[in-house]
């Protein structure tokens, strides 16, 4: 059974910094793990993304250089460091597992089986 709890949204100011943690549970069943954004008015749209086999992160463009991915398996944890905040980055963001290799691994559609509940994130002007 994969189960994903996401922690660590907030308010900030533009420029500022949060770290979202998701805690992760059922690794026998997941290939890719992910953390997907929807902001007001707006598709859910990839932040962040990576294989298990090989933990490379891969991340869309509108947060390259400003977003850090990373799987602490010690933890069970896919950790999202978030600096440079803009206020375009408001939105919830949920953490996303998939047992499958197909699709592209950013997009919201390849993660078909498990979604977390979301955590809110707020960067102020």
């Amino acid at each position: 059974q994969v189960q994903l709890v996401e922690s660590g949204g907030g308010s900030v100011q533009a420029g500022g910094s949060l770290t979202l943690s998701c805690l992760v549970s059922g690794y026998d069943y997941i290939t890719r793990l992910g953390w997907f954004r929807q902001s007001p008015g707006k598709e859910r749209e990839g932040v962040a993304a990576l294989y298990t086999h090989n933990d490379l992160p891969g991340y869309a463009d509108s947060v390259k250089g400003r977003f850090t991915l990373s799987h602490d398996r010690a933890k069970n944890t896919l950790d999202l460091q978030m600096n440079s905040l803009k206020p375009d980055d408001t939105g919830i963001y949920y953490c996303a597992a998939s047992p499958y290799y197909a699709g592209d691994f950013l997009s919201p559609s390849a993660y078909d089986h498990w979604w977390g509940q979301g955590t809110q994130v707020t960067v102020s002007s």
